[in-house]
């Protein structure tokens, strides 16, 4: 992939074996600012690995990376990236309680206080259209309402860049429609975003950058 005008994440080299075969050889991989990718490849490419690799939940050979103008390295996993980047799987875990909870969980876990937690958490619940279910058990969602409380729960942490793994895989009808509708506002609010996915309507979204990994190589389309 050529050089980004403004870009946010640059890695060069970067390579992923499994014993011998190789999953990944990436000459270069560059994510700008405030821009939606959508990854693509067929079934064992190496999609969600490369995911993975990115918010640092697996390790790989990396040339060389810098991330917001910054270099980097990618092992041990930079700090500034950790509190950048957010991941969320195609299957998104709930924790116990309420779905107010859910979504306030990486604020408490950072300090933030109630007050300004409360605000945020608000906010996030409005963004997402999940304010009527403030209340509700995180364990009687929805596959749909779990996507965008998912995605209201990694919104509020202000990432840098999104990861997201089949974000519409399991949902249909005004579900999906909800979720696809989430992905340009984060967009617009200054996050990069890449999504594994096969959802014609994900790819033909505006201004989104195509990906496809093919022999462990990336094409961009």
């Amino acid at each position: 992939m050529s050089a980004a005008m403004n870009p946010l994440l640059s890695i060069t080299g970067l390579k992923k074996q499994y014993g011998a075969r190789t999953l990944l050889d990436i000459d270069m991989l560059t994510i700008e600012v405030a821009r939606a990718y959508v990854l693509t490849g067929i079934n064992g490419a190496g999609k969600s690995t490369l995911l993975r690799i990115l918010c640092g939940l697996e390790t790989s050979i990396v040339t060389s990376a810098t991330f917001r103008g910054q270099p980097v390295r990618m092992a041990p996993y930079p700090r500034a990236m950790r509190e950048a980047i957010v991941y969320v799987h195609q299957h998104p875990a709930m924790f116990s309680g309420s779905v107010e909870d859910n979504i306030g969980y990486g604020l408490r876990a950072r300090g933030v206080r109630r007050g300004e937690m409360a605000q945020r958490v608000a906010q996030a619940m409005d963004w997402a259209g999940v304010t009527h279910l403030r209340a509700q058990a995180s364990d009687t969602l929805s596959g749909g309402e779990k996507q965008r409380v998912a995605l209201a729960r990694a919104r509020i942490l202000t990432p840098k860049l999104l990861l997201l793994d089949e974000p519409t895989a399991n949902l249909d009808g005004l579900a999906r429609e909800q979720v696809i509708a989430l992905i340009p506002a984060l967009v617009r609010e200054g996050s990069s975003v890449i999504m594994v996915c096969h959802d014609r309507d994900l790819i033909a979204l505006p201004d989104v950058q195509r990906l496809k990994l093919r022999e462990g190589r990336l094409e961009t389309r």
